[in-house]
């Protein structure tokens, strides 16, 4: 089976609703190490997502993703506006023209959105940051690949290393953004943008759960 355009229409519209639900923990996440805004500034670039849904679902899966990313990229404040639509227009690009994704083409496009990430936030693993909740899920990803489980296998196997990434940035003392300038002050909380990029990873495992 494939991720097919519906379904991945279908993600975006349940990382949204999920999102909105979480808003208020993402910015008590980020009331402690960064500017308090995380939550309300992922909702309302979701928001605009959703509203430009009905004409960027009937497109290719890269022209969804690079509408996507250019209204991420217009209505999200702070440096999640233009990490998270990186990480859009970059899948655009990789996915220009499909109507359906492998598990091979989605890992492609996985790598290049992190790729994308990496340039434009100039983080490293460890610095914590999303990358710490997504590099350990594309790594699950293409393990789970390799020995030939199925999407929703390697979709699970994902979000749970994504997980466990995110929660090994509680300890740790930023290294880049806002949080970086409370020094030692930053270890003890979560990283916010970690948290929303497992949930990210977490609502495509359950929404194309069953795909074999």
């Amino acid at each position: 089976m494939t991720i097919t355009r519906d379904d991945y229409a279908k993600w975006i519209k349940a990382f949204a609703l999920v999102i909105n639900e979480n808003k208020e923990f993402l910015t008590q996440l980020d009331s402690a190490i960064g500017d308090a805004d995380h939550g309300i500034n992922m909702d309302r670039g979701f928001q605009a997502v959703l509203n430009k849904m009905p004409s960027l679902e009937t497109q290719d899966i890269g022209a969804m993703s690079k509408g996507i990313g250019m209204v991420l990229i217009s209505t999200v404040g702070g440096a999640s506006g233009p990490l998270y639509g990186t990480f859009f227009l970059q899948i655009g690009m990789t996915s220009a023209g499909k109507l359906e994704l492998s598990l091979t083409e989605w890992i492609t496009a996985l790598e290049s959105a992190i790729d994308g990430i990496v340039k434009r936030g100039k983080a490293s693993p460890g610095d914590k940051t999303m990358l710490d909740s997504l590099m350990p899920g594309l790594a699950a990803l293409k393990e789970k690949a390799v020995a030939g489980a199925s999407i929703s296998e390697a979709l699970h196997a994902s979000a749970d290393a994504a997980q466990a990434g995110m929660l090994a940035t509680i300890p740790w003392i930023a290294k880049k953004g806002r949080a970086s300038y409370l020094g030692e002050r930053s270890a003890g909380t979560q990283d916010p943008g970690a948290t929303s990029s497992y949930l990210l990873l977490k609502a495509a495992a359950d929404t194309w759960n069953g795909l074999s």
